[in-house]
């Protein structure tokens, strides 16, 4: 029976024993059971860190941590208790390979994972008080990204034996082709470039562009993307944005508001010295706003025509709109108690020396 029982251990396949193909199943499982061990000690162990200092910048690596694939978990364990085994040097090398392909890939993952957590944490501290970060940071993140990428796509081809040096020499080389294959693309990107450091507009700001208006929500490497008063979202080129000629309200501190009002022509002197007293008197009546002056400006063909300029000290359009509205209220209500009455489109015709013209029958009955 034992001889047996040796004999079956010590049959081959594929170049090991079963016992060696046991232990080596088992040293798979041991690493797996530890990298999940390891893994959720690690994701309770920040956790606790996380409520019990109330500390927001753990949360990134908590997040990184809560991405790691499973799978690749399972290729890290295998890759361990094939080192157990003996196999031909193309397939020991090939297992190699798929495990630090595996490997690098989960470590873009973990970075990718832990940007994206820690920019959304700086996004919404600076919201308030530093809405520039924030449009910078939205373009940064993204390079950042590609960089890391990047990184991981250089360390796999140099696992896999491939001359970095040569291929980013040949990259310069036929990255100048490139260029001038994707000329819009590289004008938007660095358009983009050009929004995050000079600032034109930050995330948030009222645009109105050309045609269009509407409040910032993303700076893209190519695009930005605006909300529209009634809605649908605008989405704009950046190099055609820089080229176009954008008027920000986000900038505005304060808003000046100039008017024309006209009286009719009947109204009395000292009405018309009046006029500019109430105007005066229904803008300084409002809390919001800023006196600046008001004139009986000409003598217009159906009107007296009042120009008037005040300040809202708000940029917010409703609250323009609010203080707008009582000043009108408030000199249509003076208007009606002096008696002085708004114009509107009229024409008057004198007629003097009115002289009767007599019909052609008339003049030959006369003549005969």
């Amino acid at each position: 029976m034992e001889e047996e029982i040796n004999k079956l251990i010590d049959q081959r396949f594929l170049g090991n024993s079963l016992l060696d193909w046991a232990i080596a199943l088992g040293i798979f499982l041991v690493v797996l059971l530890l990298l999940r061990v390891i893994q959720g000690v690690g994701l309770r162990r920040v956790k606790y860190m996380a409520k019990k200092h109330k500390v927001r910048r753990v949360t990134p690596l908590l997040d990184a941590l809560d991405r790691t694939m499973f799978l690749v978990l399972i290729v890290i364990a295998l890759w361990a208790g094939s080192q157990e085994l003996i196999f031909h040097k193309n397939i020991e090398r090939s297992i190699k390979l798929v495990a630090m392909t595996a490997f690098f890939f989960q470590c873009g993952i973990w970075a990718v994972a832990y940007l994206n957590s820690w920019m959304k944490i700086y996004k919404q501290e600076k919201l308030t008080t530093n809405i520039g970060a924030v449009t910078t940071l939205n373009a940064i993140g993204i390079s950042i990204k590609m960089v890391i990428w990047i990184c991981v796509f250089l360390l796999l081809l140099n696992n896999f034996g491939v001359d970095i040096t040569a291929l980013i020499a040949g990259l310069g080389i036929g990255g100048i082709a490139i260029a001038f294959a994707l000329q819009s693309i590289l004008g938007d990107l660095f358009a983009s470039f050009t929004i995050v450091v000079d600032k034109p507009f930050l995330v948030g700001d009222f645009l109105i562009i050309d045609d269009y208006l509407g409040s910032v929500e993303h700076v893209g490497m190519k695009t930005t993307r605006l909300r529209s008063l009634s809605g649908e979202q605008i989405i704009i080129s950046n190099s055609k944005l820089l080229d176009s000629r954008i008027r920000n309200y986000g900038r505005m501190f304060e808003r000046r508001i100039a008017v024309v009002i006209g009286t009719i022509h009947q109204i009395t002197r000292e009405q018309i010295k009046m006029v500019p007293q109430i105007i005066k008197e229904a803008i300084e009546s409002q809390e919001k706003t800023r006196f600046d002056r008001a004139h009986f400006k000409s003598y217009g063909e159906s009107s007296l025509d009042f120009e008037y300029v005040y300040y809202v000290l708000s940029p917010d359009y409703n609250i323009y709109m609010d203080v707008n509205q009582a000043i009108n209220l408030h000199i249509h209500e003076r208007f009606e108690k002096e008696g002085i009455d708004f114009a509107f489109p009229t024409r008057t015709v004198f007629i003097e020396n009115a002289v009767r013209i007599e019909k052609p029958e008339e003049v030959k009955r006369s003549g005969s």
